[in-house]
């Protein structure tokens, strides 16, 4: 199954994550097909950064967002609700 989920990336004790397209399976550092889009906790608000017009494909075709993917995808306003 694909899951969009986030991705860590950045230095220590200074998180950054890119909102990717990977198979469920894989570890969250590891191997993914798509980056949808980015997403920083330090900015104030913190922003998100998505392509939105790819991540309605993706969900379309199937794949499933994690929690926290979710709620980043409704928050910037790609979906309705935060468990699709």
């Amino acid at each position: 199954m694909l899951r969009i989920r986030l991705r860590r990336i950045g230095k220590t004790k200074k998180p950054y994550y890119r909102v990717v397209l990977a198979n469920q399976p894989d570890k969250r550092d590891g191997d993914f097909l798509e980056t949808l889009g980015s997403y920083d906790p330090h900015a104030n608000p913190p922003a998100v950064n998505i392509d939105a017009e790819r991540t309605r494909e993706w969900i379309a075709k199937g794949a499933q967002p994690s929690e926290a993917a979710a709620k980043i995808l409704k928050r910037a306003g790609i979906t309705a609700t935060a468990a699709e």
